[in-house]
């Protein structure tokens, strides 16, 4: 996810999508909460602890002394792989940035069943589409659910795999690299590129398959179906807010915004919140980057 910034004497932060620049700028209370739930497990937590996460300059060193403005990062934690920790906290570390990670978003997921059943019949479809993790684990709540995980491992898997499976972002092909599958795609960087992907390489007249969350953007169906390539899409989770936002916010007094990428910035225009800057790509190094020249005099 994305972010956008706050600064005061001592501090700035950072938010890391539309949806978390809508949450900033207007009402945060009656907040849901802070595990992802599904009809069927009301409980069940997704693959990200809801605690605060923080990184001081003694545990990331800074190259050219110790931090002295803090920051905090409105989205979820993520450890990275080899290194066990958020790389949006390392990054920004090493500009003498000390941040922090509160979750703005749960998520609930849907229409369960229903997916499970296309899942299981790899043959009506051209391949998959994944534009963000929580349809990845969707994809495993279906298996677990319905009892699939043999037949995944045993025939299913491998039928998808004689297929195209797309995906935008390193972290979303990640994540079905580990549930057996094939990505293809992750550098496209956004939707609209990954739709030029798909239409440069589609024939098939069977409909690719896409889970997808009820806040997606019409960009990839919409260029998908004006160049004629069926598409089959199913909602299988909805974004909710999650708890304590409100009272996490409080104790950061906001002036300014820097947004993750040019979507990030309209939204937070739309809330009437001023950006003043945007990364350049929408990746740790370019956010903190963004951040530590909208600190200085002339900023961005």
């Amino acid at each position: 996810m994305p972010a956008e910034c706050f600064t005061c004497p001592a501090r700035t932060a950072a938010v890391s999508c539309p949806q978390s620049a809508a949450r900033a700028g207007v009402s945060l209370q009656d907040l849901a909460s802070d595990t992802a739930l599904t009809k069927d497990h009301p409980q069940r937590p997704l693959n990200f602890t809801p605690e605060i996460q923080r990184a001081t300059a003694e545990e990331v060193p800074y190259k050219d002394g110790p931090a002295t403005m803090k920051v905090l990062l409105l989205k979820d934690p993520k450890e990275d792989d080899d290194r066990g920790q958020d790389p949006y906290i390392r990054e920004l570390g090493l500009y003498g940035l000390e941040a922090t990670l509160i979750p703005v978003l749960s998520f609930e997921f849907l229409s369960l069943p229903s997916f499970s059943e296309k899942l299981s019949h790899p043959e009506g479809y051209g391949g998959l589409i994944f534009t963000s993790p929580r349809a990845v684990e969707a994809v495993k709540l279906c298996l677990e659910k319905a009892n699939k995980t043999e037949a995944w491992e045993t025939s299913l898997k491998e039928k998808w795999n004689s297929k195209s499976v797309y995906v935008v972002g390193n972290a979303t092909a990640s994540l079905v690299s580990k549930i057996g599958l094939d990505p293809e795609g992750e550098n496209c960087g956004n939707a609209e590129k990954l739709a030029e992907y798909i239409c440069s390489r589609e024939s098939s007249a069977l409909p690719l398959l896409f889970p997808c969350g009820n806040l997606k953007r019409e960009t990839l169906p919409r260029m998908l179906k004006d160049k004629g390539v069926p598409m089959e899409s199913i909602t299988v989770y909805q974004t909710i807010p999650h708890p304590g936002i409100q009272g996490n916010l409080n104790s950061y007094y906001s002036q300014q915004f820097v947004a993750i990428g040019p979507t990030t910035a309209r939204a937070l225009a739309a809330q009437g919140l001023p950006v003043s800057c945007t990364a350049e790509s929408p990746t740790p190094r370019a956010l903190a980057a963004g951040i530590r020249t909208a600190l200085q005099p002339h900023r961005c």
